[in-house]
């Protein structure tokens, strides 16, 4: 399952692979697509493979099982990055995808994901923004910095007052990405676990600047 907003014309289209929090769905973030290069940009958003009980006979999604306290389950984490892997490459041979020009964009849940995605595969991507997020323990692990990586741009957004990830997440995920060599912009904002008009406008920038001028060292 997923959903897309597909512009007018022939492409190939800047693209946006858009990845939604917990408990949210394939719809949550396609709102934002009228925002992204003016509605010119393939903006594709799939849909979490766990269903997550909102209310009686409605669901939502997420990627993998929480539990509070604990890292994500390794096994449910890494079927859920093949899932994303597979749904990817059938996109590329779907839409006309401009290869240079694909950012990956992942709210809290999704920014996880998006981040285990990007740090696998840098050299498929023009950046990654990751907002309400965090970088969970062990998706770094072995990867060091080198030409891969360097200087590729990550936009990292937090809400000063998140109640569901601390703002230290979000800093401490950043220091992390710092070390590895990444073009990192951090943003914190007075707001919870969302996206404020404010933090809207920074990201709506940033992308303009990777989809317009990506930056690709390999």
């Amino acid at each position: 399952m997923y959903a897309a907003h597909v512009p007018a014309g022939d492409g190939p289209f800047p693209t946006v692979l858009a990845l939604h929090g917990w408990g949210a769905s394939a719809h949550d973030l396609l709102g934002l697509a009228p925002f992204f290069l003016g509605g010119e940009a393939l903006v594709l958003c799939p849909q979490g493979p766990v269903e997550v009980p909102i209310a009686p006979g409605v669901a939502g999604y997420g990627w993998f099982p929480i539990s509070a306290g604990s890292p994500p389950d390794a096994r449910a984490f890494g079927a859920a990055g093949e899932m994303l892997e597979r749904y990817l490459s059938e996109a590329e041979r779907r839409y006309p995808i401009d290869p240079r020009k694909l950012v990956l964009l992942g709210f809290s849940q999704g920014g996880a994901m998006g981040y285990d995605l990007f740090l696998r595969q840098p050299e498929r991507f023009a950046g990654l923004a990751a907002l309400s997020s965090w970088l969970p323990p062990g998706v770094a692990d072995g990867i060091s910095a080198g030409p891969a990586l360097e200087n590729r741009p990550v936009l990292v957004v937090h809400g000063t007052t998140d109640p569901m990830i601390d703002v230290a997440r979000g800093a401490e995920s950043r220091d992390r990405l710092i070390a590895l060599g990444l073009a990192v912009r951090y943003r914190e904002y007075e707001m919870g676990h969302e996206i404020s008009p404010e933090a809207l406008r920074d990201l709506v920038g940033w992308l303009e600047d990777q989809l317009s001028s990506p930056i690709h060292l390999l």
